[in-house]
């Protein structure tokens, strides 16, 4: 019997480790070399202020510091150009500081040259911000671990670990569609590459060719927890294998190796051959939080530590430097002292002696007003938009399937607007995705209708990332609702979060659109409205068009807004017919304006999507006076409450009618909004019918007693008015 045959595969992609040799230093320029001590100095001493004043009581939350690491960051940053863009995780100030400095000082800094105004004021903004302090880059709201300043490239830096990796594979995505040739770089450590959002993007991002660089500083410990423990291989440059990635594993405590692998990267991400990968053996001198070092709590021994401080890579610059005659021993110590002078002054001034104690300048922290600034936009940009209710309508209206109009809308928008970008799993197939509501748009606009992995994590992500660039307009397609929870890091940490965290300024274009499918038999993990559970998560906006012609012009908003909007569809609707305008697909519905669809003076009926209908039915059937209020916009500052309690002054009662399950329901938290509100207007507590407990099903009977169904609103119905003493035979 023959054997089998065994042949050796070959990965894709290279993998090298590159070490500088005495030539390499040699060769290097000296003015490369003074704006990488300098660099690393500034860092390393504005780091040593943070952890002092940590120390003092004067640090709000955590000051995780990255000293001993300046070599991968300032080695790095030093090979990009002022218009590429980075971003990092909690530790981060290390990057931050360096892509700042660099994009300051473009032509670079001298060793022995007195600091420029410039450099003082990074520094200034950066400690205020650390401190909550209202001058800082985010205005105080961001502190250590979020920390952005777009305009030097910075995109923000990220308090989940990992987090921040598929938002700069979105800036990536725009450099490549802009053609401008720039690239971006994501710093994460090596607790953060073993988190599906990181390995998500690296396929992703091979997938497209995006010019995106994956730094991972190796420290060897997250937290407390050694690499060898968590991994069976520690060489974590070598993930790039699996995804075709070329990777580079260097030195990280030699500052020219990580510049000479970053400028291999950077050539190879500027000529369009897709991303890299590159691993820096790095070392932080001290715990993961605060200023004693890792063996004060007994998992670094003191002979580990003294070994790597003696590869220090500010010692490493300043000896080769000194070894070449570029610099001397004084110099070195005059620039040291010169720049913990800049830090006590900087410091000096966000800083006071009161009563014997050191407290921060009373004047300068935020005020408490500013508090709830930038959760959303305020809808500036949609004025001047034509408001067109349907009942204003001059054109022809005509019944149309609700699906088709979807399909229609964003191949308008997307003829008007080539910012317009739209993704998510099989969009580009199967005549437009699996309900067809992408139909036509893949071969209108090819190259701008994406496909993506199932990857929910990474895409969304992505678009959070184009939609903070600014330059185009992500409309991200969930197939189910449900998948939300798989990027739920992305949609409720991220994207959510963005606008407030950062300060209030960094706006978020993006449109999510899924489909509730209740109904449909497939089952728990494919079937739930999510509107609850967004309305919770403060920055989304929500709508939930239920006829074609409002869902027109809730996406004509939804588009033209500044904010994250999630625009609800359901496949109970999709291939139901019902009134469309024809030709004019320009008009908008303003986002907060709820609609009266039936005037009546018994009780207010809240709803929204598809239980409209079958509300408006129920109500007929029964022959009640009923005010049916199609809410349209579901989220906290988009309900309409001079609608909702105009209605309520009439009828004093009130009933929320929602498919979906009790334990993920809108409307517990719009009846409790209610009652706080409306109390003296209610004559009876606020009623609700909603689906049960449990998820549907996919047996059919089970399924139908999951959800609200047209019995449970007709017995709802029937409470409310015997409660009014006007029970119905």
């Amino acid at each position: 019997m023959k054997k089998a045959r065994i042949q050796t595969l070959a990965p894709s992609s290279p993998w090298v480790q590159l070490a500088t040799t005495s030539d390499d230093w040699a060769d290097a320029d000296p003015k490369l070399l003074n704006s990488m001590l300098t660099s690393m100095v500034l860092v390393r001493t504005f780091e040593e202020k943070v952890l002092e004043l940590a120390g003092q009581g004067l640090v709000h939350g955590p000051a995780h510091s990255a000293i001993g690491q300046e070599g991968g960051s300032t080695g790095s940053v030093l090979a990009m150009r002022g218009s590429d863009q980075i971003n990092g995780s909690h530790r981060a100030h290390h990057q931050f500081l360096a892509k700042a400095l660099h994009y300051a000082e473009p032509d670079g800094m001298a060793a022995t040259a007195p600091f420029s105004a410039d450099v003082r004021t990074i520094s200034q903004t950066a400690l205020a911000e650390i401190l909550g302090l209202a001058q800082g880059y985010c205005r105080g709201r961001g502190g250590s671990m979020h920390l952005r300043w777009a305009e030097s490239g910075n995109l923000g830096t990220n308090a989940i670990v990992g987090g921040g990796v598929p938002m700069a594979a979105g800036a990536a995505w725009a450099h490549k569609r802009a053609g401008t040739g720039d690239v971006a770089f994501t710093y994460f450590g090596d607790g953060a590459v073993n988190i599906g959002s990181v390995l998500e993007t690296m396929n992703l991002a091979a997938a497209w060719k995006l010019p995106l660089c994956f730094f991972i500083e190796n420290n060897r410990y997250a937290v407390s927890t050694n690499v060898e423990e968590v991994t069976a291989e520690p060489r974590l440059s070598a993930r790039g294998l699996a995804f075709g990635i070329p990777a580079w594993k260097v030195d990280g405590m030699d500052p020219l190796a990580v510049h000479l692998a970053a400028k291999e990267a950077v050539a190879r991400m500027r000529a369009g051959e897709g991303p890299t990968i590159i691993e820096a053996d790095v070392y932080r001198f001290f715990h993961q939080n605060g200023p004693l070092p890792g063996s004060a709590f007994g998992y670094r021994t003191k002979d580990e530590e003294k070994a790597w401080r003696a590869r220090d890579p500010i010692d490493r610059v300043a000896n080769e430097m000194t070894s070449r005659q570029l610099i001397g021993e004084d110099a070195v110590a005059d620039l040291k002292a010169r720049a913990k002078a800049l830090m006590d002054s900087v410091a000096g001034e966000l800083i006071e002696e009161h009563e014997g104690k050191r407290r921060i300048v009373p004047a300068l922290w935020p005020s408490p007003d500013f508090r709830d600034f930038g959760v959303r936009g305020d809808l500036s940009e949609l004025a001047g938009a034509r408001v067109v209710e349907m009942e204003d309508f001059k054109g022809e209206i005509t019944e149309a399937r609700f699906v088709d109009v979807v399909a229609d809308v964003m191949d308008r928008r997307m003829s008007q607007d080539d910012r317009i970008v739209v993704m998510g799993e099989d969009v580009h197939r199967l005549k437009g995705g699996t309900n067809g509501a992408t139909r036509g748009l893949s071969t209108a606009y090819p190259d701008r209708v994406l496909g993506t992995p199932i990857a929910e994590n990474a895409f969304a992500g992505l678009a959070g990332g184009i939609a903070m660039d600014g330059r185009y307009l992500p409309v991200v397609e969930f197939m189910y609702p449900d998948f939300m929870w798989v990027a739920a890091d992305q949609v409720f940490n991220q994207i959510a979060k963005a606008r407030h965290m950062f300060g209030g300024d960094s706006e978020m274009p993006l449109v999510l659109r899924t489909k509730v499918a209740m109904g449909t038999g497939y089952g728990s993990q494919h079937s739930m409205d999510p509107a609850g559970i967004f309305a919770t998560s403060v920055g989304w906006r929500i709508v939930a068009p239920s006829t074609p012609y409002d869902y027109v012009g809730l996406m004509n908003s939804a588009l033209a807004c500044k904010d994250p909007v999630l625009v609800l569809e359901h496949v109970d609707l999709y291939n139901a017919k019902g009134p469309a305008p024809v030709g004019d697909l320009d008009y908008h519905i303003p986002l907060g304006k709820a609609k009266r669809v039936r005037r009546g003076e018994n009780v207010t009926i809240l709803t929204y999507l598809a239980m409209v209908r079958p509300v408006v039915e129920a109500v007929e059937r029964l022959g009640i006076s009923a005010d049916v209020i199609d809410l349209r916009s579901l989220d906290r500052a988009g309900i309409d409450w001079e609608t909702i309690e105009e209605s309520l002054d009439r009828t004093g009662n009130v009933l929320i009618v929602e498919q979906g399950s009790i334990g993920t329901s809108y409307g517990g938290w719009l009846a409790d909004a209610i009652q706080t509100r409306c109390f003296d207007m209610l004559d009876q507590p606020v009623r609700r019918a909603h689906g049960g407990e449990a998820s549907p099903s996919i047996s059919k009977v089970l399924e139908a007693a999951a959800c609200c169904s047209p019995a449970d609103i007709e017995a709802a119905l029937l409470s409310v008015m015997a409660d009014q003493g006007l029970a119905l035979a």
